[in-house]
């Protein structure tokens, strides 16, 4: 066995080991998340699994023998489960529908179509009469041309693009209160698996147009080194994050502190309409808690929940409609944008175009080419 053997089976080892382990941890861990642990370590164990069916093969097993007709590569499942582990890390609510199940469509026909490939082992003599048409071109398919690979391949670059469009368009949720700040690592798993999936592609491609797919440089080892460092990368990420919540319970309100919380919030619109508070560069929840003579607390559970937004946003928003409607006075023509922005209150022009490219999601110029 060569050197760079006994290094790869390490390696290999090592992230399997990992990976498996963390998934059990990840399993067995209850909490906000807990549907969504059951995918990830799910991802864990097809990791895993498959970084040991590649051990095997070192050492080999499975290469046209018992082993090779009973293990499987379970190679177009990993997006699925990446989907629904985004899906129900984003919120605690999901469960998995009857129409759900249609994704896992891709693996079972992965694994009807392997079973039958396999078969054709038990029937083959040397000549291609002794396989059935759809034997020996399912056979030519899927041994001599890297189908099951570049479909793998594309399955993942679909799912961690979908997922991506989740995580930029979080669904509504309607008991919790989304913390973003916690899925940043979820959107790096995301980002490094779509990369790895399309370097997966372009190696398996180059490996079969250019080295007659015989090529272990662009395709073998530096793959499933690739996977075992994925594997152990993503079960320490779940494993430091496993009492980490990217939601929270929104308490329910009695109808004492709705009424409070309505009437506060009425007074917040009240001064901003008679008194324009929002002009002022300095304004704080402090400045305006005092004005309304309301504990800072008390206001931000009014905007939070009454007006649906955060102190910041609201006040930005004011600031925003000001400036539109200091725009429809034909006199603003002599004034710049910039200008008029500090006029309606914002202290600068980093934090003007900020809040105009949230609030509105275009660039502060549509305010006057719109107006």
């Amino acid at each position: 066995m060569k050197s760079i053997e006994y290094i790869l089976i390490v390696l290999l080892s090592v992230g399997a080991f990992q990976g498996i382990v963390y998934g059990i941890i990840l399993s067995q861990k209850r909490g906000m998340h807990f549907y969504a642990n059951r995918f990830l370590a799910a991802i864990l164990f097809f990791f895993s699994y498959r970084l040991l069916v590649e051990t095997s093969k070192i050492f080999g097993y499975g290469r046209y023998d018992f082993w090779y007709q009973v293990l499987l590569e379970y190679n177009w499942i990993y997006g699925t489960l990446l989907f629904f582990f985004v899906k129900s890390y984003v919120n605690p609510d999901f469960r998995l529908k009857r129409k759900d199940y249609i994704h896992f469509l891709p693996v079972l026909i992965e694994i009807i179509w392997s079973f039958f490939i396999k078969s054709q082992n038990f029937y083959w003599d040397g000549t291609r009469e002794s396989l059935s048409w759809l034997g020996y071109y399912g056979y030519m398919a899927w041994m001599r041309y890297p189908t099951m690979y570049v479909i793998s391949s594309a399955l993942l670059i679909y799912y961690t693009s979908t997922s991506q469009k989740i995580l930029s368009h979080l669904p509504e949720l309607t008991n919790y209160e989304r913390i973003t700040r916690k899925l940043q690592w979820i959107k790096r798993v995301v980002i490094i698996i779509k990369i790895f999936a399309i370097a997966y592609i372009i190696g398996i491609l180059v490996d079969y147009f250019f080295f007659n797919f015989a090529s272990n440089l662009f395709y073998g080892h530096p793959v499933f080194i690739g996977m075992a460092i994925i594997t152990y990368w993503l079960g320490i990420e779940g494993f430091s994050r496993r009492k980490d919540a990217a939601v929270k319970p929104i308490q329910q309100l009695s109808t004492k502190e709705q009424k409070q919380l309505e009437e506060i919030a009425i007074s917040i619109q009240q001064l901003m309409k008679e008194e324009s508070l929002y002009k002022d560069p300095e304004l704080t929840l402090g400045t305006l808690s005092r004005k309304l003579h309301q504990k800072p607390y008390l206001v931000t559970k009014s905007l939070n929940n009454i007006l649906q937004k955060k102190f910041t946003d609201y006040i930005n928003e004011l600031r925003i409609e000001e400036v539109k409607r200091m725009l429809e006075d034909p006199k603003s023509e002599k004034y710049t944008l910039l200008s008029i922005a500090y006029d309606a209150g914002f202290n600068s022009k980093a934090s003007f175009n900020r809040a105009v490219k949230k609030i509105t999601g275009k660039p502060p110029t549509h305010l006057k080419t719109n107006k």
